[in-house]
């Protein structure tokens, strides 16, 4: 295809990853109130205030209400939940538009195993998002239990749902890492035992990792966070080892250095080992005569002269 037709339809593919983007969105914005409460459910049942109750009430212990801050943060908050909303649940669409477009360019084990790398990043994102969600009460936990007793802890629900979103996408990428691994791989670019001899510094930074992309820091908030990810490695670890040995025994290859060659059979295969050569495959002036009388027919060349 010429650039202009490339051109064309990439936009073609745009337009309907925006267009699937702006219904889901639209839906959203009709069910905002339901996503709102789904999103901040789980913490408001954990820590939320009782209620009824006024928030400078005294309590014996501390508690959360989550606020609109302004006259336009209410439809600011509903604009940003509704647009992540569309992109999130809408990623299908966009997906697949951005695989049709780059699937002509690719041979057909490429197809195949790009596929299978899709098929396989979407549950990994998805556990690592619903992993975010399920640990977030026990985070808001953890950062409301060192306000006063004798405090309310308001959440600003734009910052609230800005937490929420960073904390799905950190932990959603994450889970991503073996197969970014596994991919580098199945590429040749790393081997299994390559992967495998760098896990003492893996460990550690995904610990790190961890630590910094939880807010609270805390020993269990981090556990569930880095522990996924240590199992994921190693299990991406065992694949990367088992495409090494597959390899191994498709490629005669294998076992030489790099800098040694490998050894050549030179002699032609034919019956019993053999093969004759005809006289079919002979020059003319070489299929008759003794060795001299080419020589002499050409003025006392030979083949080399």
């Amino acid at each position: 295809m010429p650039l202009a037709a490339h051109l064309r339809e990439l936009r073609n593919r745009l337009l309907k990853s925006v267009l699937a983007m702006a219904v889901v969105t639209a839906v959203a914005m009709w069910q905002y109130e339901w996503i709102a409460h789904f999103i901040t459910g789980p913490v408001i049942d954990t820590v939320g205030c009782p209620k009824g109750t006024s928030v400078a009430a005294p309590r014996d212990h501390p508690c959360v209400v989550v606020t609109a801050n302004g006259l336009l943060a209410p439809f600011t908050i509903m604009l940003k939940l509704s647009l992540t909303t569309g992109v999130v649940l809408a990623s299908p669409v966009w997906l697949y538009q951005l695989w049709a477009f780059l699937a002509p360019g690719l041979h057909r084990h490429e197809k195949k195993y790009a596929l299978s790398f899709v098929a396989a990043g979407v549950p990994l994102f998805l556990g690592g998002a619903y992993l975010a969600y399920a640990v977030l009460p026990t985070t808001a936990g953890a950062l409301v239990g060192l306000t006063p007793s004798d405090w309310a802890n308001q959440f600003p629900a734009d910052e609230f749902f800005d937490i929420v979103t960073r904390m799905v996408l950190v932990f959603g990428f994450a889970f991503e890492l073996p197969l970014v691994l596994v991919l580098l791989n199945f590429g040749g670019v790393l081997t299994g035992h390559r992967i495998m001899s760098w896990w003492r510094f893996m460990v550690l930074g995904i610990t790190i990792f961890a630590a910094l992309a939880t807010p609270t820091g805390d020993p269990l908030t981090m556990g569930l966070l880095a522990a996924p990810i240590v199992v994921l490695y190693f299990g991406a670890v065992g694949i990367c080892l088992v495409n090494d040995r597959r390899r191994r025994r498709g490629n005669p290859d294998a076992g030489l250095d790099d800098d040694e060659a490998s050894e050549l059979d030179l002699t032609p295969e034919g019956i019993g080992g053999i093969e004759p050569v005809s006289s079919g495959r002979m020059l003319p002036e070489q299929a008759t005569g003794e060795p001299g009388d080419e020589v002499t027919r050409r003025g006392g060349y030979d083949d080399v002269t």
